[in-house]
């Protein structure tokens, strides 16, 4: 059986921990987090936690950057990055 996809993992950690009782369909995939008012620098530390547990990884402090972490498909390329 195959693990689940990164991409799938990411928005249901964002709808549960986040936006609770949106729409599936209000989160598009290129969409800041940031922008959207969706994750606060508190959530920026939670989504972290949650990354480095949830992948085995560990996010270095110069890469809690908006270019790593800021929308569904940025954690996506930078969960790949990191974990290949």
């Amino acid at each position: 059986m195959n693990p689940p996809n990164p991409t799938t993992q990411i928005r249901s950690f964002i709808f549960e921990n986040f936006l609770f009782d949106a729409d599936e369909s209000s989160l598009g995939n290129d969409d800041s987090f940031m922008e959207q008012g969706i994750i606060d620098s508190t959530g920026v530390l939670e989504l972290v936690e949650w990354l480095e547990e949830t992948f085995s990884m560990k996010v270095q402090d110069e890469e809690l950057v908006p270019e790593n972490l800021d929308s569904v498909n940025k954690l996506t390329a930078f969960i790949s990055q990191k974990t290949s």
